[in-house]
């Protein structure tokens, strides 16, 4: 790792009270940007955008152009990696991800972990070009890989698509413990190699979404949860020791210490509806923490957005803090208004 790259997020990250924090969104880049629709249209579908190189290093590039940010974060989805283990994918519009059903172990013995290495070869080299992109342009930003987290990507597999609560799934791990230990044993085997490859391409910190942790019971949240990110921050470490690595489990709400303290990571990132107080008290101090503006205070903007923004840094200063949303950037927001949350953040 080159260690000026990116270098007050990589401190953050590796505990010290950086001030003012550095900043990054997530789905900074993405459709509420005009130059992320011009390239989108181009693409044709989703995963093609997803999985053409140029195509995806230049809209991971575009909000570093235009805000500054101190990181980049590839630009691919949670489900590229079921994809690449041969499980159904589509994209439809105004219905999001549509995958088929894994009900039984016939499903789960279809996932090829074989077809991993040419599958994930695109994005691989997308992360390689954004890399060489940072220091060509001349941004001192970090450049952040990422994958789903295997309790997740398992809710969509299992649903064949988004849902309200993953009825299916959190019956599944109730009713078929084997199977669905079975699951979230591959996808944590498949993410280790994925997130593996994207540190040896040039990721310099890595982070594990798991969206729909908050849904899960405390005795699975252990299980499907905590227990599978502390093998991948385990393994991960001993093979990446200056690879930062991010935690985000979504909703985990009174979990929120167990995890931090348990999963491994240098950073857990807070949703929006988690008090920065109380993560300030049962975060461990030395584990930084990345959030958690409301994306609707972004969407809204003016004497909101400053109020919301101002009690998140008052309340994470003088620790490890990297500033960011609670999820991702709405589609209609104005880029002014993200121009705005930028200059209030460096201004702290």
């Amino acid at each position: 790792m080159d260690s000026g790259a990116g270098s007050n997020l990589l401190r953050a990250l590796g505990g010290e009270a950086v001030w003012p924090p550095p900043l990054w969104l997530m789905r900074q880049a993405g459709r509420y940007l005009p130059e992320y629709r011009a390239v989108r249209a181009k693409a044709g579908d989703f995963i093609s955008l997803c999985t053409t190189p140029g195509l995806a290093a230049e809209v991971t590039l575009q909000p570093l152009r235009r805000f500054g940010f101190d990181a980049a974060i590839l630009f691919s989805d949670i489900l590229i990696l079921p994809w690449a283990l041969g499980h159904g994918l589509a994209f439809k519009e105004g219905e999001g991800p549509v995958l088929p059903k894994l009900r039984d172990m016939t499903g789960l013995g279809a996932l090829d972990p074989g077809r991993l290495p040419g599958a994930i070869a695109p994005v691989l080299d997308t992360v390689r070009r954004v890399r060489a992109g940072l220091a060509a342009e001349g941004h001192d930003a970090a450049l952040i890989g990422f994958a789903g987290a295997p309790f997740t990507v398992a809710c969509y597999m299992v649903e064949g698509g988004g849902s309200k609560d993953f009825a299916a799934t959190r019956r599944m791990a109730y009713a078929q413990p084997e199977l669905f230990d079975s699951l979230v044993g591959l996808l944590t085997d498949a993410t280790i190699i994925y997130l593996s490859a994207q540190a040896e391409a040039g990721a310099q910190a890595l982070m594990l979404f798991d969206s729909w942790a908050g849904v899960l019971a405390p005795s699975l949240f252990c299980r499907h949860v905590t227990g599978p990110a502390a093998r991948i921050a385990a393994a991960l470490r001993a093979r990446f020791p200056d690879v930062r690595l991010i935690g985000f489990p979504r909703l985990a709400g009174a979990m929120l210490g167990e995890y931090a303290a348990a999963a491994g990571m240098d950073a857990v990132g807070l949703d929006t509806a988690t008090s920065p107080a109380h993560a300030r008290r049962v975060v461990p101090e030395q584990i930084a923490v990345q959030g958690n503006l409301d994306p609707m205070a972004l969407l809204a903007g003016g004497e909101a957005l400053r109020a919301e923004t101002g009690g998140i840094l008052s309340a994470m200063r003088g620790r490890p803090f990297v500033f960011n949303l609670g999820h991702g950037i709405d589609p209609a927001t104005p880029p002014e208004h993200v121009g705005a949350l930028v200059e209030m953040v460096r201004a702290a």
